[in-house]
Order: C-alpha cells, then sequence, then structure tokens
C-alpha cells in the first residue's frame, strides 16, 4: 500500500499524512495492512511502540504510527528493518486491531513436512522477518563479513536483493540461501520432490501465473488455497491468484530449483506440444510442416505438364524459354542487390553507441533478461562457451541463461553438469520429440523464459561483453513496433584456412552492405540464426519459432514484418566460428538453402494476402532476397552452357538464343559477376577485414560451392524436408579471438 496514492488517507495538520487501518472488502485481501511488511517488526516491539509496518514496496517501508514524533520508536523501526521508513498517521485504536489481526493463530497444511520452521504455512506473506538476512548468513558461518560487504557493494549498484546476489554469485548454496529466508520469514520451507500437487488446486492458478509469478499450487479446501512459491514478499502474484480464486491464500516457500523441476514435471505434456504445435495451432498457414499446399501442387504440376508437352510440340522454343525466364530471374534479383548496395552507402541506419552511453546505464533499472542456447552433441565446447557468456557486462542477479540440450544428448548433458557452472546457467533437457530442431528446442526453452527480452546464442558465440546493454539502448531509441534487435556476425577463425576466408567475406557483405540495405528501404530482413534479442511477449503472442522450418530465423523475420513489427540491426557484434572443413560447410549450407526455400513457399501460399499484408515493395524484395536464393540451383546450369561457348566455339550457343537472351546473359556473366565481386571487397573494406581483399577476388570459387550445397538443399526439400543438418563446431584448433 501507498500512502500517497490509498483511498484511506486524509490530510493532517503536522504534515504527516494519516491513514486508515479499517478493514474494507472492497480492497483487495480486505485488509490495508499488508501481512508480509507486517511482521518486519516483532509483535512485542509492535505493540510497546504502538506502530505497525503497513506496506513495503522493496525499497521503502511505510510504518503506521500512533505517535509520528516518537524519535524512539522511529530509530528502533529502522534498526530493526535497516529499510528507509516512511511515516504515517493511525488511531491507536486501529493500530492495536491491525497487530491483532497480524498476529492471529497460523494454520498447518497436513502431508507437507516444512524443512523449517516448524509452523504451518501463513497466509500471504504473514511473515515475520527477524534481522537482516546478511547478518543470519554471517552469523551461521554461511559467508563472510567481507562477502556481505562486497554484496553490499553490488546491491547499491544493481538494486537486486542481498540474497539473490550472494546466490548468483556463487557466494552461497540455495539450500543454504533458503533455509535461511525461511527462519527470517518464519515461512515453512518445503522440499517438493515427490510431491505431486492435486488437479483441484492445479487448475486454480494458470501455467502461466505459476511461471510468471514463480509458485504452484499444492492443495485446496473450502476456503484455502495453498501454495508453494519462491518469493514469500511478491504482493503481486498474491493479486493475481486472490482475482482468480476467491480464496485465502497460505504460503509455504521452496526453492527455485524446486519449483522450476516440479512446473517442467506437472506440465511436461503441455510444454513438448506447444513447442511442437503452437504456431501450427494458431497460425497453421504460416507453419512449414507441409512443405506444398494444394495450390502450390496444382501450380507446379501444371507448369510440369506444360514445360513437358512445349518440349515434345517444340523443344527449342521450349528450352529457349525456360532459359529467358531464368536470366531474367537472375536479372532482377542481382539488379534487386544492386540497388540495396546502393541504399547502403552513406547511409547507416544502424545504432551504434559509444562505451560512455553504455556507462551511464543504470544497473538498478535493468530488466531480467534471459539467453537460450540450444545444443546438440556439443560438448567439446562447453568450457568456452561458459567462459564467453560469463564475460557479458550485465548484473548477474538478473541475467537467466537457459542451456537447451536434446534428451538423447548424453555427452553435452554430462559436460554441463560436471562444468560447475554458475548459479545463473540453467540445464534444460528437451524431450525428444519430432520434429528435432533448433528452432523447436527454442520453443521448448521460451516456454521457461522469465527475462523481458529474450537472445539466442549458438554454443560457439562470443557476443561482445556489452551487447546486451547496448540492445538496451537500442529499445530505448527505438520505436514502439520495434520488436527484434540484429546484432551482427563474424567469424574469430577467420584466418583458419581458404574456406574461412570465404566465409568471412560473405558475412562482411551480408551485415555491412544487404542488411543496412534492407534496413534503409523498409524491407523485411531476415535474421540471422544467432544474436536476435526479441520482446519477449511480442514473441510469444505471434507463435514464436516455426519448429518445421530449418531456416527460422528468416522465417520469423518475415513473419515480425507482416504482423507490422520492426526489426532494427546494432552494431554490436558476435563472433562465431567458420565452419573450416568442406563437407561440413555444404551441410549447413544446404540446410540453409533449403530453409530459404520452406519460407518461401510458405508464405507465397497466397502470393496476393502477402503483397496486402507486407505492401508492394517488400513483396518485391521478398521474391529476390529469399526466392532468389533458386539462383544457386542454376547456376551449375548457365556454367555447363558456358563452357560449351568457351571451349567450341562454334557459334552454337548465338545461334540458338534470341538477341536479348544471349546479350543479356553475357552481360551477367561479364558485368554482374565483376560488380559482385567487388562488392564482395567492398563489404570486406566495409568491415575493416582489409586483409581479406584479395581473397574476397576469387569470390566465384565460393559461388561454385554455394551451388553443390544448394542442390543437396534443394533435394532434401522433398526427401527431408525437417531433417536438421547439424554444424560441428569446435574444428578451430582452440577459437580464442
Amino acid at each position: 500500500m501507498n500512502p500517497t496514492h490509498s483511498p484511506y488517507l486524509e490530510a493532517t495538520t503536522t504534515g504527516v499524512p494519516s491513514v486508515s487501518l479499517e478493514p474494507d472488502p472492497a480492497l483487495a485481501g480486505g485488509d490495508p495492512v499488508n501481512p508480509v511488511a507486517a511482521q518486519m517488526l516483532p509483535e512485542q516491539v509492535c505493540r510497546h511502540f504502538r506502530m505497525l509496518p503497513v506496506s513495503y514496496d522493496g525499497s521503502v517501508l511505510v510504518l503506521a504510527m500512533a505517535d509520528p514524533a516518537d524519535e524512539m520508536a522511529r530509530d528502533v523501526a529502522l534498526a530493526l528493518t535497516s529499510q528507509e521508513i516512511e511515516v504515517v498517521l493511525t488511531p491507536p485504536s486501529q493500530i492495536d486491531a491491525a497487530i491483532d489481526r497480524v498476529y492471529g493463530g497460523l494454520g498447518h497444511f497436513e502431508g507437507f513436512t516444512s524443512a523449517a520452521p516448524s509452523h504451518g504455512p501463513p497466509e500471504p506473506g504473514s511473515i515475520v522477518a527477524r534481522g537482516r538476512i546478511g547478518e543470519i548468513l554471517v552469523g551461521r558461518g554461511l559467508i563472510t563479513e567481507e562477502e556481505l560487504g562486497d554484496a553490499l557493494e553490488i546491491q547499491q549498484r544493481t538494486g537486486s536483493r542481498i540474497g539473490e546476489i550472494l546466490y548468483y554469485e556463487g557466494l552461497i548454496a540455495e539450500s543454504d540461501l533458503a533455509a535461511a529466508l525461511a527462519d527470517q520469514l518464519r515461512v515453512p520451507l518445503v522440499d517438493l520432490e515427490g510431491v505431486q500437487p492435486s488437479p483441484e488446486a492445479l487448475e486454480r492458478i494458470p501455467e502461466a501465473l505459476q511461471r510468471e509469478g514463480r509458485c504452484i499450487p499444492l492443495e485446496v479446501d473450502d476456503d484455502a488455497l495453498y501454495i508453494a512459491i519462491t518469493d514469500p514478499l511478491d504482493d503481486e502474484t498474491y493479486e493475481a491468484i486472490r482475482e482468480l480464486t476467491d480464496l485465502r491464500i497460505r504460503s509455504y516457500m521452496v526453492t527455485r530449483s524446486d519449483l522450476d523441476g516440479l512446473l517442467r514435471r506437472i506440465h511436461l505434456e503441455e510444454h513438448v506440444r506447444a513447442a511442437r504445435t503452437e504456431l501450427l495451432t494458431r497460425s497453421p498457414e504460416n507453419c512449414a510442416n507441409r512443405v506444398l499446399s494444394g495450390g502450390q501442387r496444382a501450380f507446379f504440376i501444371g507448369f510440369l505438364v506444360l514445360v513437358a508437352a512445349g518440349f515434345v510440340v517444340s523443344p527449342l522454343s521450349t528450352g529457349i524459354f525456360l532459359v529467358a525466364l531464368c536470366v531474367l530471374i537472375y536479372l532482377l534479383a542481382s539488379l534487386y542487390k544492386f540497388k540495396l548496395f546502393y541504399d547502403s552507402f552513406g547511409r547507416r541506419q544502424e545504432f551504434d553507441f559509444t562505451p560512455e552511453e553504455v556507462a551511464q546505464i543504470d544497473d538498478r533499472d535493468v530488466p531480467r533478461y534471459t539467453i537460450l542456447v540450444p545444443l546438440f552433441r556439443e560438448a567439446a565446447v562447453v568450457p568456452r562457451l561458459t567462459k564467453n557468456l560469463t564475460r557479458l557486462d550485465y548484473p548477474k542477479a538478473k541475467l537467466e541463461i537457459l542451456l537447451l540440450c536434446e534428451e538423447e544428448d548424453d555427452t553435452t548433458i554430462d559436460a554441463i553438469l560436471e562444468a560447475d557452472l554458475p548459479p545463473y546457467f540453467q540445464l534444460l533437457i528437451v524431450p525428444d520429440s519430432q520434429p528435432k530442431t533448433k528452432p523447436k528446442a527454442c520453443n521448448y526453452g521460451i516456454q521457461q523464459a522469465t527475462g523481458k527480452f529474450v537472445v539466442i546464442y549458438d554454443a560457439e558465440d562470443q557476443p561482445d561483453p556489452d551487447q546486451l546493454k547496448k540492445v538496451l539502448l537500442s529499445w530505448e531509441r527505438s520505436e514502439d513496433n520495434v520488436v527484434c534487435v540484429q546484432c551482427k556476425l563474424n567469424y574469430f577463425n577467420t584466418e583458419q584456412n581458404l574456406l574461412t576466408r570465404f566465409f568471412s567475406t560473405e558475412y562482411a557483405l551480408w551485415f555491412d552492405l544487404l542488411l543496412p540495405g534492407l534496413d534503409a528501404s523498409g524491407s523485411p530482413i531476415p535474421l540471422g540464426g544467432t544474436s536476435n534479442h526479441f520482446n519477449r511477449e511480442a514473441l510469444v503472442e505471434l507463435g514464436a519459432w516455426d519448429p518445421f522450418n530449418v531456416t527460422e530465423d528468416a522465417d520469423l523475420g518475415l513473419r515480425l514484418h507482416k504482423a507490422g513489427y520492426k526489426t532494427v540491426v546494432l552494431n554490436s557484434t558476435t563472433l562465431e566460428e567458420a565452419n573450416s572443413q568442406l563437407h561440413n560447410w555444404i551441410r549447413q549450407r544446404s540446410r540453409w538453402v533449403k530453409g530459404y526455400f520452406q519460407t518461401y513457399l510458405v508464405h507465397m501460399r497466397h502470393p496476393l494476402r502477402l503483397m496486402r499484408e507486407i505492401g508492394f515493395g517488400s513483396w518485391w524484395s521478398f521474391q529476390f532476397m529469399i526466392g532468389g536464393t533458386i539462383i544457386f540451383v542454376l547456376n551449375p546450369i548457365f556454367w555447363v552452357l558456358t563452357t560449351l561457348w568457351l571451349f567450341t566455339e562454334s557459334g552454337l550457343i548465338e545461334s540458338l538464343f534470341p538477341g536479348f537472351v544471349y546479350y543479356a546473359a553475357s552481360l551477367q556473366l561479364f558485368v554482374f559477376n565483376f560488380v559482385f565481386t567487388y562488392l564482395a571487397v567492398a563489404g570486406s573494406m566495409q568491415r575493416g577485414l582489409f586483409h581479406l581483399v584479395r581473397y574476397a577476388l576469387f569470390s566465384p570459387i565460393y559461388w561454385g560451392l554455394m551451388s553443390i550445397g544448394a542442390w543437396m538443399g534443394f533435394y532434401q526439400l522433398f526427401t527431408k524436408p525437417f531433417y536438421w543438418e547439424k554444424t560441428e563446431h569446435g574444428l578451430d584448433a582452440g577459437g580464442e579471438h
């Protein structure tokens, strides 16, 4: 209760606000006194000085006093609570009655044995605060005075609670902290191992509120709901439960790991089903669970029949038509990319922040942040992963890192369990189900996430240490419809071999020329598979990732655009491991191309509807950026024709094709290939990778490798559409940048 906004507030001649403590049915819970705050002072102290804490918001304790001029009473309250105190005036009779209500008898829920203390569960927060938690922990020998001092310094900087700081800094075990808090607050601490909440109780609180409020209902009787909760001081959760149930609430305290384990066990089937089918249920037309729609199947069958008939009737004319069509696709896609490159020059749309701007962020104001790290057969890089993510400059008590491992991946799971990770790292085992893809794992993880914002990192990623804070500045400076921030990607093993150098020039071209051009034109941005930061609420509302799409990032970028949301680019880099082995690179490239085909086919099920949803310009951008992937499949056909032309010199090619086809193809061969090679050079120079310029000159060799991967992906589109070609990591001989 905030006295400055209380319906019971009255003006006083002394200047001290007056507040009534009379029960009122119109209030949530019927009582203006918050019992959690009330028992922050011992009963005998409250009765002796006729004062009672009535509310506490985490920083200011509102203290009702019969005599606000009693300096000794104020000093006692300050010494016992160590909190900033705001005094309000209340009649003595109301204080006495409120004390009687607060210190009434406590019930006991049979069937649960609390670890400490021995009395039964109180109503929301009917809790007696005895001393400060830091002093209790020092007194028990669980931490040292020096460790407490360090934690207090962090608290000054971040605003986090002392207990959370000590736990997330790895200075105290969760069980020891919980036992001390339970003793301090006089709330029973329950062990949930083997506990099975009653179905009737579970029905009273939705799964979303259980997850967000860090609570779970255990049992219900005629007038009371018994819950386990990690934070007995969480008034918002109690309010939400009261609105739903109209029951009295009796609280047990529980450790977060115990609660999370029970929530996952209770809601396992629901979480797995949502990870697989949430998007399919919400928006089946946006899901890649089928390769072709009925209309698309009819279109392609009809097209193939016409082509076959054309070859029977007039093979030469049909061949010329198909080549002319391919040349037109090449020409339009190339011209569009030239436009994007032109738009990117001198028009930097991306956010860029200085270290001084980052340093001005107040850690007390930053929100909780969730990092999702999908892992599959990544045991070798777990030590590197831990090192890279612990470097992030973000308050540890406000950071949540969820490591998502497939149930069958015993090797990676064992490596994580043996790694002695900090408490803000959590292992989430993704139950075995199909499809077995990265987006399905992320869908499972986001259901456990509690951060306001969420980001995806891959196992080998090395994000800039200040990346999360720069993203916060990006949100602050962005329009309301911005729900995604894409950071730049590059490689830490660029110099390992020729393939990694080619890969690095490609990324420089993509992130320093193409994406800025798309951003400048307001077109949909195909997201990268990592280092995209989301507003979690908006992402969940959209259905999160498509579990059937093997380039879920590109698909999500378009779905965000269709929903009216916007993605911005941030000049903060995450270093990845470039594929250094050709067979590994081809597998990865085949998945990328297959996923782009999936994305194109999904969103072109209704072409005219798509145009209405995203606009004419964005529709054409989608055709060339995503649909243009077909170029990599067509390349070998034109290379064969070019080879025949170069080595036979028979004039056959010129005689076969009309002039406009021949000259357009020649233009692309000589001019466009030169320009694209030049742009690969420009991308490397734009990023300052001058040592890669000489390798960028040989980009056509790299394009040939792309076509091998493209044909593999095209084949799998119809044979194994949802198969995730695993990219092996840890092949870079260390990878430290």
